[in-house]
């Protein structure tokens, strides 16, 4: 059993086949030759985008290179040293390349503005002198920091080991700090947790993130990586990357999001253990099975529309009568069906699509249903797009919907941008609950619905 005093990262199944994770020693050694094995930074931490954004990323260059990769996760300011120390390879924990710092950088591969976020929104830079301002030691955002200082010299802050960028964020929303710097992306997906987190400032050029080397490194594992996102830019990868991990990632209203945490710690509790019983039974993550019913319903199982579906998923009679469904405002029921009826889309799409893909495209098909997302996978591959990649899929569902496009169609005019809408929206959710703390949405035994909400008419959906 593996006893080292750094955690490991965890990764997901999908990556085993072009990883090969171990234990890395409390000291540890210089990294073996890089054709044996690649060792690999990223930023430390769970539950966080940029971490799993990172992984994926090190996976695909370790399998066009075919090596197994050890990842090494460190903080920002312990980075440096082992890359002049020779533990690792290079890192790909999002390093701001705009400034060298002695080191070699492949080219930018995402770049983000760079926020001061505050409670009160400061007016301007020079409003910033005198505050209580805090960071991450040696982050790219510290690093933006020392920009704004070259022009603004008063400007002071405190620099955090100790703390993530989404910890900082956290104690600017509770009041325990009056500024933080995040990048755009970060923040976006911290103000569904901190709706108050409102306002925020541009400060210094925007990031430019790479992954770094030592400046004595090797000369042919650089090139491989310069070759690497020269490809994964030009085939349309690292696009799709960025919009599976991000894309997703714009901000509900402070409202919504707030009334989601209310409720995946007052409604979801209840019927978390049906929503993980599906999982067994289907092997689709509890989470998004959860986060789809929220869309769907707002986990409520009484809930029914103009249309006519009803229940936790809102199933069609139908659908319902497919899953041998009786009674579709029996909670377990609907979930159990959905659950199915989701995975039984996700095999109706052709073996070649990656499972990630055919997640968001069956969410798609849940919505519109299979032909209309057939249609749209068409539409997709005759525009030069890729029919499998969700990322281009999404480009052309709303094009069933206008004129021009019906009579280039199989099954006829459909409502595809509801569907966007929807696998956008459940994948933010599911990033939400994903990264909850589960002591804040504990299982609890289920009871009767109507002895919870006796009120039925003001949950019914519109």
């Amino acid at each position: 059993m593996c006893h080292s005093m750094r955690p490991l990262i965890i990764l997901p199944a999908w990556l085993s086949a072009a990883l090969l994770v171990a234990c890395m020693p409390a000291t540890d050694p210089p990294a073996r030759p890089w054709r044996e094995e690649l060792t690999i930074i990223v930023e430390q931490g769970k539950n966080n985008v940029d971490v799993e954004f990172e992984q994926q990323l090190s996976a695909l260059f370790a399998k066009q290179l075919h090596v197994p990769v050890r990842l090494l996760p460190l903080p920002p300011d312990k980075i440096n040293p082992a890359l002049m120390t020779r533990r690792a390879h290079f890192s790909a924990a999002g390093m701001r390349s705009n400034e060298s710092g002695g080191l070699r950088f492949t080219s930018s591969y995402q770049t983000v503005s760079e926020q001061m976020v505050c409670l009160t929104p400061p007016p301007r830079l020079n409003a910033l002198v005198g505050k209580n301002i805090a960071v991450v030691d040696d982050s790219p955002q510290e690093e933006a920091l020392r920009e704004v200082q070259k022009t603004l010299p008063a400007l002071q802050w405190e620099s955090r080991r100790d703390k993530t960028v989404n910890d900082l964020l956290a104690e600017v929303a509770d009041g325990k700090l009056e500024c933080t710097v995040a990048n755009e992306e970060q923040l976006a997906l911290a103000r569904n947790f901190h709706p108050k987190l409102n306002a925020s400032l541009d400060i210094a050029t925007p990031s430019k993130l790479a992954w770094a080397f030592a400046p004595d490194s090797d000369e042919e594992l650089f090139a491989e990586a310069r070759k690497f996102f020269e490809l994964i830019k030009r085939d349309g990868t690292l696009r799709r990357l960025l919009d599976r991990y991000y894309g997703h990632n714009e901000r509900l209203e402070p409202v919504d999001a707030a009334a989601f945490l209310a409720s995946a710690r007052t409604i979801l509790p209840r019927f978390r253990r049906i929503f993980e019983e599906a999982e067994t039974v289907t092997g689709i993550e509890w989470q998004l099975l959860a986060a789809l019913a929220y869309q769907e319903s707002h986990w409520n199982p009484l809930a029914t529309s103009y249309t006519n579906v009803r229940g936790m998923m809102m199933l069609t009679e139908e659908t319902a009568d497919r899953m041998h469904v009786e009674n579709r405002l029996d909670a377990r029921a609907s979930i159990l069906a959905g659950a199915r009826y989701l995975e039984l889309l996700k095999e109706q799409l052709p073996p070649r699509i990656a499972n990630e893909e055919r997640t968001w495209l069956a969410l798609a098909a849940y919505n519109q249903g299979i032909g209309h997302l057939e249609d749209a996978r068409v539409l997709a591959a005759r525009n030069g797009l890729n029919p499998d990649s969700w990322t281009d899929v999404k480009k052309t569902m709303p094009l069933l919907a206008q004129p021009e496009y019906i009579d280039q169609t199989k099954h006829g005019y459909a409502r595809g941008g509801e569907a966007v809408v929807l696998v956008e929206t459940v994948h933010l959710y599911y990033d939400m609950l994903k990264r909850l703390n589960p002591r804040d949405m504990p299982s609890l035994p289920s009871s009767p619905f109507h002895l919870r909400f006796p009120d039925i008419s003001k949950l019914s959906l519109p």
